[in-house]
């Protein structure tokens, strides 16, 4: 049998394109191999979002040649729909697919051999108005379903528009039916993913949409199978308070919310071209917390952004410092080509930030969020959740989350594997987890 070994960079919605890629490829009768042992094929599905994602994609791609010189590689998503020629200039890389393309490939590559000269194939990405369905399944009791793919917002940081293309989503009957399929393969949970989930039926590519992000969220509530259902993230502009309520209504979408933040300062924000400003963020937080008290929320951040000086990013923890969130993902500004923020740096309210100080405000943040995720865990030590358990076993130990996010473990139990299991919180483990008592409490299959 022929093998393909894939590696995948950034967000869940690349994880759930590749494992969509693999399953192409087994249907074809290749075996899957991991990444860095020897392949006949090598498919690396790239992230943009930094100039850390772009160096990671040249060494991943040194890495496979180094595995078996004769592998085909193929290279596909983001970076590749960006730098389609920068890629192709690496030594070693085969085909070069864009993201309209890489559902394409069995149709455009007739043989993965290796090239003298390099297949390119990418579309301008204005041109990219289908969608291109995706679970991945790789694990047991998560699955991550595509729904959304693009993003019509022109935020001043982000290539991702440039990248993905146009905002489009799913028919309803399609994402039922995947749902379906996760559900038969014995999933006990879905995350909803996409690039800007919160557009879902209201794209500029959706022209006559079948449903709404609240009309899908209902119709994903009656799938039977499926225990637990989480919104990836969604901004906060469009996180509605029909949506909110849903939510602290139903029995299976889970008191778990991402919302990207990026700025605690009005003026960043509105420098950044944010779709809201810091009150409408602080507003959507107490309503969750209000209907939802033991919801767990998370929030993204960007630091050393050129508008963001000294008082500003103080604005921004201050905020955050007083903001009932449970944990924060902290991510360092990154200059992008061809995004606002780089384009038109002389309009920027602010000057640039060194690349030491970004770093210095990113530890700072990375900090408060270990207090916060801290402090949201203590909170419910003692209480009573129900977890459900993954397949991963390290060190003798198997993890698990709780509906709101609390990681916690127990000795591993492979008959656990796939169950949620109402534990009581223990106390406190090394690595940050919180320890599973009475976990012969009761056991929903």
């Amino acid at each position: 049998m022929p093998r393909v070994a894939f590696y995948t960079l950034g967000c869940k919605l690349n994880f759930a394109e590749t494992s969509s890629l693999q399953r192409a490829f087994e249907e074809r009768a290749y075996e899957v191999t991991p990444f860095g042992e020897a392949a006949d094929v090598a498919v690396i599905n790239t992230c943009t979002v930094t100039a850390e994602a772009d160096r990671k994609c040249r060494q991943v791609i040194r890495r496979a040649l180094r595995a078996n010189p004769e592998t085909c590689v193929v290279v596909t998503g983001c970076y590749a729909q960006l730098q389609p020629e920068t890629i192709a200039a690496i030594e070693g890389v085969d085909v070069v697919l864009g993201a309209h393309e890489k559902f394409q490939l069995f149709q455009l590559v007739e043989a993965f051999e290796k090239r003298e000269e390099t297949q390119v194939s990418v579309s301008c990405i204005d041109d990219v108005t289908t969608f291109g369905p995706a679970f991945s399944s790789n694990e047991r009791t998560r699955a991550f379903l595509k729904v959304q793919d693009g993003c019509d917002y022109t935020c001043a940081f982000c290539t991702i528009p440039l990248a993905r293309g146009r905002s489009r989503s799913a028919p309803l009957g399609q994402i039922l039916d995947q749902a379906r399929e996760i559900a038969a393969g014995g999933f006990k949970e879905i995350v909803l993913s996409g690039v800007n989930i919160g557009l879902y039926g209201q794209g500029s590519l959706d022209q006559a949409p079948d449903a709404s992000l609240l009309d899908l969220l209902r119709a994903l509530e009656t799938v039977d199978g499926i225990e637990r259902y989480r919104i990836s993230s969604i901004e906060p502009n469009l996180l509605t308070d029909a949506i909110i309520d849903f939510v602290a209504e139903s029995a299976k979408f889970q008191p778990h919310f991402h919302i990207p933040l990026q700025s605690g300062d009005d003026d960043v924000l509105g420098t950044m071209r944010r779709r809201y400003r810091r009150a409408l963020y602080a507003d959507r937080v107490a309503r969750i917390l209000r209907l939802m008290p033991d919801a767990c929320i998370g929030a993204d951040v960007i630091v050393g952004f050129p508008a963001e000086t000294e008082a500003r990013f103080e604005n921004t923890v201050q905020f955050l410092n007083d903001l009932p969130v449970a944990y924060l993902h902290a991510f360092t500004y990154s200059e992008r080509p061809n995004t606002v923020a780089v384009d038109h740096l002389d309009k920027m309210d602010g000057a640039t930030v060194p690349k030491a100080e970004r770093s210095r405000r990113n530890r700072m943040l990375r900090i408060l969020s270990q207090k916060k995720q801290h402090a949201f865990y203590n909170r419910h030590l003692g209480s009573t959740r129900p977890v459900l358990w993954e397949s991963t076993e390290k060190n003798g130990l198997m993890h698990g989350f709780t509906d709101n996010y609390v990681k916690v473990q127990r000795p591993h139990d492979e008959a656990r594997t796939g169950t949620i299991e109402t534990v009581r919180l223990g106390a406190f483990a090394e690595d940050g987890s919180v320890t599973a008592e009475d976990a012969a409490f009761m056991s929903l299959l």
